[in-house]
């Protein structure tokens, strides 16, 4: 036998109880004769067990810490329960038992689809979901009217049997749920024939959801006692409503900001122009002042997305492209020549085609924000 119980366990001596038990349980299920039979593992149990059965008795804890040894010596004699071992192996000791008929209902989970306008203003919505509800019939006691639930004659309510098995230690005494009510303690000998006794009935129902102006792509909307009825007409879990926001467009959403790309000719870009463009308000006229640059970024405050906690609203930042011409006719390289030379500039030919596919500005600008 090990002298210190603590080290028996691989513990400090400041370990809680909860750090105790859980020592013991994880050494239990290793060093058990039925799992090692060697004479090693036999001795290391008898150790860990003993060390146990002392740390988790508050009072000889106290006597072993103050230096006496609380019964040592005293192996599975001495107090020590067979239920430590089952709780050990099987996760708790001695009667559990009977388990409750009425239970809460699980929780469900729905998707739904909102256009970037409803997700940024909000909107209401009416859904309909199948779900499980109570039993008109029985109430959600699973019983046939008239009738209630009998006390189990196997196992006289308690929800468990015993056996007693004998192994390399002696008897052991193990608990198993009740065959004959599957653990509840009771039957139903008459069940109700709408539910066939489970207290509850699939059904389809409407339900209304006001979704929050702000709201993003992935967030989750719960509406406490909205999902299944439990079990035996118990309470009723969480109904959680998913979002996706569909892609719009002509706009990128990033947070509560909103993206739109323009393009210009170099001619409106030179000489500055007035252009609409869309935005979650409508047509918003747009001044692009004179000489702006391809890449300037243009922002209009307050026409983002609503914010979702707090007040006010995102900005909508326009991101300028200047279209520079793929082909000129001669007389419009002649034009262009003659402008060169009237600025002094040394001519230069430069062609690039931002328009249209998946190489567009927009398709890029959608992919910079990770959208």
């Amino acid at each position: 036998m090990a002298q210190d119980h603590y080290s028996a366990l691989g513990l400090e001596k400041e370990a809680s109880p909860d750090e105790i038990k859980r020592a013991y349980r994880k050494l239990a299920r290793e060093l058990h004769p039925d799992v090692n039979p060697d004479q090693r593992s036999q001795e290391r149990f008898k150790e860990v067990t003993h060390a146990y059965e002392i740390l988790s008795d508050p009072e000889k804890r106290r006597s072993y810490d103050l230096g006496g040894d609380a019964g040592f010596g005293g192996g599975f004699n001495g107090g020590f329960g067979f239920g430590d071992i089952m709780d050990a192996f099987f996760g708790g000791g001695g009667s559990r038992g009977p388990r409750a008929r009425v239970r809460r209902g699980q929780d469900a989970l729905i998707r739904i689809d909102l256009t970037l306008e409803e997700a940024a203003f909000g909107a209401t919505r009416e859904l309909n979901v199948e779900t499980a509800v109570t039993c008109d019939v029985c109430t959600g006691t699973g019983c046939a009217p008239g009738t209630s639930p009998s006390t189990c004659e196997l196992c006289r309510g308690r929800g468990e049997v015993q056996q007693v098995t004998r192994s390399i230690l002696g008897q052991m005494m193990t608990s198993r749920p009740c065959a004959n009510c599957q653990g509840y303690g009771t039957t139903i000998k008459q069940p109700c024939g709408e539910c066939a006794g489970d207290g509850r009935v699939r059904s389809r129902a409407t339900v209304q959801i006001d979704i929050p102006a702000g709201i993003d792509d992935g967030n989750r909307i719960q509406l406490s006692g909205r999902g299944e009825v439990g079990p035996g007409g118990g309470p009723s879990g969480d109904l959680y409503v998913e979002v996706h926001v569909q892609s719009h467009e002509s706009l990128v959403r990033d947070g509560d900001d909103l993206h739109t790309p323009l393009a210009i000719s170099m001619v409106d870009a030179a000489l500055g122009t007035r252009v609409e463009i869309e935005s979650l308000d409508g047509q918003l006229d747009l001044s692009i002042p004179q000489g702006t640059q391809s890449g300037t970024t243009i922002p209009i405050r307050g026409k983002g997305v609503t914010k979702l906690r707090g007040s006010g609203r995102g900005d909508l930042f326009v991101h300028v492209e200047v279209v520079i011409p793929t082909k000129l006719s001669e007389n419009e390289a002649e034009i262009l020549r003659a402008f060169a030379e009237l600025r002094g500039e040394k001519e230069r030919v430069s062609v690039s085609n931002t328009q249209g596919g998946e190489n567009g500005f927009f398709s890029r600008l959608k992919e910079a924000l990770g959208r």
